[in-house]
């Protein structure tokens, strides 16, 4: 399992939310640019961004920023926030994003975000599966429009919707736990690659140290999305550098 450092960016700012509430932000005193440097230093082979003002407006607000990370780095980058149409993909993918990630249009639009995977393919697009989870007995459902909505579907009908498209990168996260340092949802995972072998996840949310990290390796997943643990000094370079650089 590799993983894959988090910049989210606000205002052209790093920040934080908590379980992605706008009115609970924290703020880092760190240029996203130099930061996603420091990261590659350390060995990571790619980096997620997130434009957080394009998830809150449905349209990116933070391209400058976007453009000056993927012209400074060698690692792969990731971006996603506010991408409603094929025209927000292609103006990323122009100002060097790797791939590009796909939440509230997978959530609410799938036969569309189906058309985007297979005209621009499935190692260019990630699709955001977000859940809430009410009760453990219940099925995850997916979330949407920077987590304020919830859908009727469940993250088991979306990705058995999409896995006949050639889906491969799912990025999921547990939005009860995303910067609440609460640990994982190490078991949503596991059941995600036990029923879903071909795809490979990202999980995100929740981790709060090296151990979590561990816990995750053991569910399969292919990679682990982390952001404040690391900007909080949580897990120490050392402990963070065999996953930046396991294949």
């Amino acid at each position: 399992m590799r993983v894959i450092p988090a910049i989210d960016i606000k205002d052209g700012r790093c920040v934080r939310l908590f379980k992605g509430k706008f009115d609970q932000v924290t703020e880092y005193a760190v240029d996203p640019a130099e930061l996603a440097g420091r990261y590659q230093e350390l060995g990571a082979g790619w980096i997620h961004c997130v434009d957080l003002d394009g998830a809150r407006h449905g349209s990116p607000g933070n391209l400058q920023q976007i453009a000056r990370i993927a012209g400074h780095l060698d690692a792969g980058i990731q971006v996603g926030g506010g991408i409603r149409d094929e025209a927000a993909i292609e103006r990323l993918l122009g100002l060097g994003a790797d791939r590009v990630v796909i939440g509230s249009v997978a959530a609410e639009k799938p036969g569309e975000a189906l058309a985007w995977l297979r005209e621009i393919g499935p190692e260019r697009i990630v699709f955001a599966l977000d859940v809430t989870i009410e009760d453990q007995d219940d099925a995850p459902m997916l979330v949407s429009r920077g987590w304020v909505e919830t859908t009727r579907t469940s993250l088991w009908e979306a990705l058995d919707r999409f896995g006949a498209g050639g889906l491969r990168h799912v990025l999921c996260t547990d939005i009860g736990r995303d910067g609440a340092m609460t640990g994982p949802a190490v078991d949503l995972y596991a059941e995600c690659v036990r029923r879903y072998p071909e795809v490979a996840f990202q999980a995100s949310g929740g981790v709060r140290h090296a151990a979590d990290l561990t816990a995750l390796a053991g569910t399969g997943a292919a990679s682990a999305i982390v952001g404040k643990a690391l900007l909080d000094g949580r897990i120490s370079d050392e402990e963070i550098k065999p996953f930046l650089r396991n294949e």
